[in-house]
């Protein structure tokens, strides 16, 4: 039987789903893990929910590139990964071991991209940039970070510190390659 007109480019609940890759539900996945990471107070639990959310991190990249990836994972997987951070920082912020100088400048990079995202979406010329190895260094300095904070290690300032250097170069990345795409224009 034939679909009414126009019927096929209103999305089912169905086509949704179908819409859904794997990769997109490992990164869909950081986000309970953004709460429960906040919500849990044993060291060992953390660190357990931390190995979990970097593990999806790097997963679902190589699962997108090896088998495809979708619209909704463009747009999940940025805010996923800045949700877990701010909710696993925010932890470290109550703690009182970092100062908040020191939370803003190990997740610079975050708040930076998600200023520049909610800036170029409401002039509505978007413009995607691949993934920059900048910013994947931020990544893994913010999860040292964070491990050095669960081991209750002295190297939590200094890891901090490095994360925020490192975060100011990738800024600096990024807004090089964005200037140079809008010229491009």
């Amino acid at each position: 039987m034939r679909e009414p007109a126009g019927a096929e480019s209103a999305p089912t609940h169905r086509s949704i789903w179908r819409r859904w890759t794997a990769a997109d539900v490992l990164t869909a996945s950081r986000v309970p893990l953004a709460v429960a990471f906040f919500l849990v107070s044993h060291a060992g639990w953390r660190l357990a929910i931390l190995a979990v959310a970097a593990a999806t991190d790097l997963f679902d990249g190589l699962i997108a590139r090896r088998f495809g990836s979708s619209r909704l994972g463009s747009f999940l997987d940025p805010v996923a990964d800045k949700l877990f951070m701010a909710s696993a920082f925010a932890v470290v912020l109550l703690s009182g071991q970092l100062a908040w100088y020191e939370i803003v400048a190990v997740l610079a990079r975050d708040l930076v991209a998600t200023a520049a995202f909610v800036t170029v979406s409401l002039r509505g010329t978007p413009t995607a940039i691949p993934a920059r190895a900048g910013g994947k260094a931020v990544t893994v300095a913010q999860l040292l970070t964070l491990l050095a904070f669960l081991a209750e290690s002295p190297l939590l300032k200094p890891l901090a510190w490095a994360t925020g250097a490192v975060a100011l170069y990738a800024i600096w990345d990024y807004t090089r390659v964005a200037s140079v795409a809008s010229k491009e224009l």
